[in-house]
């Protein structure tokens, strides 16, 4: 099992970010299989930082462990602002569907995932509970 704690550098056109998730863990999966987990973000001021950003994380001690290379689809639901569905496609993984409910209550989020889901016709698709990165190290094994 990887340690999940370490911070991320995102960095897109014109945009970049230091992010961290805590690990996963009991408390942040539902028996339902949804993951809750607070996201952190930094952002930082433009693309040029995250040069930056990742000599301060080679600073402190901290190794790039893998590259995640993604091209991302966003669709906002029409009825709920807090409600999207992201279709990844990752360099060396495969295409995955992501679908995010960021209402405060656990259990409306969980209830409107699964509406979600059932609408896009993915409520019986294997739920894949791997971060990217550890998806990208496994296809280069």
């Amino acid at each position: 099992m990887l340690n999940n704690r370490s911070p991320r550098i995102r960095q897109r056109a014109g945009f970049a970010e230091i992010t961290y998730k805590p690990p996963s863990n009991a408390t942040t999966h539902s028996e339902a299989g949804v993951i809750a987990k607070r996201e952190t973000n930094v952002l930082l001021s433009g693309s040029g930082q995250a040069m930056a950003a990742n000599q301060l994380l080679a600073a402190i001690g901290m190794v790039e462990l893998v590259r995640v290379e993604k091209a991302r689809t966003t669709y906002e639901h029409p009825g709920y602002n807090d409600t999207i569905a992201a279709v990844d496609t990752v360099t060396h993984a495969g295409t995955f569907v992501e679908t995010e409910v960021t209402a405060a209550d656990a259990d409306t989020a969980a209830t409107r995932l699964e509406e979600v889901e059932t609408a896009l016709g993915i409520d019986d698709c294997p739920v894949v509970g791997l971060p990217y990165r550890d998806l990208v190290i496994a296809a280069a094994r």
